[in-house]
């Protein structure tokens, strides 16, 4: 195995352990992942999604779908009572192939899943910033070997980051913001109301914005990690279901629980090999896999 391809890997290794380390002493509960179920994120109605289909099974006359996000997932479980939680979670998204040539996408990647019951979106904006600068310490003092096979000198990161809206980052850079704001940007920012999923909620104050964020990478590497306080009414949830045109169907379970009152929420989900990329500076995010999943090529194995 060539150094490089090595270094991948145990930075990647590496990201694992400090992410899973960080979030126990965070308090967390770590959750096991859901690879197949009744229900799963349907990543839309969102205008940047380029998934082509759902990948789906029939097992014993049940139809299953490949998880592509356990958001649902996380709002049950926080419904159940747990207060903090999160899964490093094998997510499956049938990319268009055009996706090939971004950089950043993948059919199929990990994901780290959180959620905090009754946070607001300052909490997830705090719990990150300090996730992020941690990181970077414990990258450089660890694994400073791989780092300089590489060529990869990582920023000094600190917080708080900026917080812009979509609307400035739009009339700025234009309708395709993200590439250039994050060339533009030495730490990472905050890009917030993004027109997307049901279960984002709305903003209570300003009718027609939505209470949700991205947390975008500098140097060029864009997002980072997608979030929200979501949505737990109910009678909202299927507003925005009827209003999107979704089949209420393909979320029965969901629905079930949520009529019988969800718990407010916050959180977000981020990629794993995305941020082994960024700490890495691979071209590429697939280049961090051992396993390529990228749109476009075939699979070797």
């Amino acid at each position: 195995m060539k150094d490089q391809k090595k270094s991948y890997l145990k930075l990647t290794s590496g990201i694992l352990r400090y992410t899973t380390d960080f979030f126990h002493r965070s308090n967390f509960t770590q959750l096991m992942p859901v690879i197949l179920s009744s229900v799963t994120d349907p990543l839309g109605p969102d205008p940047g999604s380029t998934v082509i289909k759902t990948g789906e099974i029939e097992y014993l006359g049940q139809r299953l779908s490949l998880t592509q996000s356990m958001i649902l997932h996380k709002q049950i479980a926080i419904k159940e009572g747990l207060e903090r939680i999160f899964i490093i979670s094998p997510n499956v998204r049938l990319e268009h192939p055009m996706r090939r040539e971004s950089g950043k996408h993948l059919f199929e990647f990990s994901q780290v899943d959180f959620e905090i019951a009754h946070a607001k979106q300052e909490d997830v904006f705090a719990l990150m910033e300090g996730f992020m600068a941690g990181l970077m310490t414990h990258m450089d003092a660890h694994y400073s070997d791989e780092l300089e096979t590489l060529g990869r000198k990582l920023p000094r990161i600190e917080g708080p980051f900026k917080i812009y809206s979509t609307y400035e980052l739009a009339e700025k850079y234009g309708p395709d913001w993200e590439m250039q704001a994050s060339l533009g940007s030495s730490q990472p920012f905050w890009v917030l109301d993004h027109k997307r999923e049901f279960y984002d909620k709305d903003d209570p104050s300003r009718p027609g914005h939505h209470l949700n964020y991205d947390l975008v990478y500098p140097e060029g590497y864009c997002e980072a990690l997608s979030g929200a306080e979501r949505e737990h009414n109910f009678s909202l949830i299927m507003e925005k279901i009827e209003k999107h045109g979704l089949d209420k169907s393909r979320y029965g379970p969901y629905l079930d629980v949520a009529k019988t009152g969800l718990v407010p929420s916050a959180g977000g989900g981020f990629g794993v090999e995305r941020l082994s990329r960024f700490v890495s500076g691979a071209s590429h995010v697939g280049d961090v896999q051992l396993f390529r999943r990228v749109p476009g090529e075939p699979v070797v194995v």
